[in-house]
Formats: structure tokens, sequence, C-alpha cells
């Protein structure tokens, strides 16, 4: 099943989800299924469960955009546990469509996570990977990529967005 992805100022995507309690089920499993093939018909490189509308601190990433399955992760109730470094560079999210900026964020990041089975584990990534830990990760925090950025330009984007809303194409 492929999901619509919620977009901003949808309410669940400023609200921190609430951890994934249940592990190794049939729908979990389906659940992060769903959520690959609705990321990559999306063309993203990472989504989080609250992008479909689901409070969880769920996030599935695959920087490879479903070139290399190797490369897929997925983390539940994920927490960067070290950051190292300093990047720029441009972002965009499905939840804000049409939308980019630059954004500082850790060049290197680890984080400790739990699988489809419940197992704790760590990851470490660098460079697009650390970006999209990073970014995935806020998503479950309820906070949104825009937030990274001045007052000026994010209230820029936001009155984009309303003027959209008016226009019917939002």
């Amino acid at each position: 099943m492929l999901y619509p992805i919620v977009k901003f100022p949808d309410p669940v995507l400023t609200t921190p989800a609430s951890p994934v309690a249940s592990f190794a089920t049939p729908e979990l499993r389906q659940l992060v299924a769903d959520m690959f093939a609705s990321m990559y018909a999306a063309s993203g490189v990472g989504l989080a469960a609250p992008q479909i509308g689901l409070a969880q601190r769920l996030t599935v990433i695959d920087c490879s955009a479903g070139e290399d399955l190797s490369q897929q992760l997925v983390l539940l109730n994920p927490e960067i546990i070290h950051r190292e470094g300093k990047q720029t560079g441009e972002e965009g999210c499905l939840s804000l469509p049409g939308f980019r900026a630059d954004v500082t964020r850790a060049l290197r990041v680890k984080v400790r996570a739990q699988n489809i089975e419940g197992e704790w584990f760590e990851a470490e990534g660098a460079d697009l990977l650390a970006r999209a830990l990073q970014h995935e990760i806020d998503h479950l925090n309820g906070v949104l990529f825009i937030s990274h950025l001045s007052t000026l330009k994010r209230d820029l984007i936001k009155r984009k967005i309303r003027q959209k809303q008016k226009a019917g194409e939002w």
C-alpha cells in the first residue's frame, strides 16, 4: 500500500512521536515495506512515520533511492548518540514539496536504534547518510528542516505555503 505523504502544517509533523512498543509483528513488517514503497514512489531517501500520519518513532532510509537495497535502514526508537564535524548542504522534504534550502548539520553521526525484531544496534553515517539520519530523527522529534533556517527564510516558506493553500494548490 502506498501512503499519501502528510504535508506541513499538519500537526502530526510538529508533535514528538511515541516510542514503538511492539516488534516483529506482521503489521510492523507490512508497515515498513509500505513505508519503503511510499518513499520510493515519492522519490525520497528517507521517510518518517509522522510523514504518513503515524505518530510513532519509526523511520526508513535508503540513500541509494532504491538502487541498492542493501542500503535500506529501518530505525525504531532511534536516538543520535554522537555528532562530529559540520556540513552545509541543500535539503528538501517530502512533507514540504517544492521547497529546498541550505541546512547545516553534523558531518558524521552515530545512532542507537532498535531493528524490526526489537534488538538494539548502532549505526554510523557520514555525508548524505548523516544528513538523512538527522533529518528523519528530527521528524520523530517534531522538528522540520525549516526549523534550522533563519526566521526570515522560514517565514517566507510558510507564507508561500499559505498562498498555495488559499489557491488550492497545497
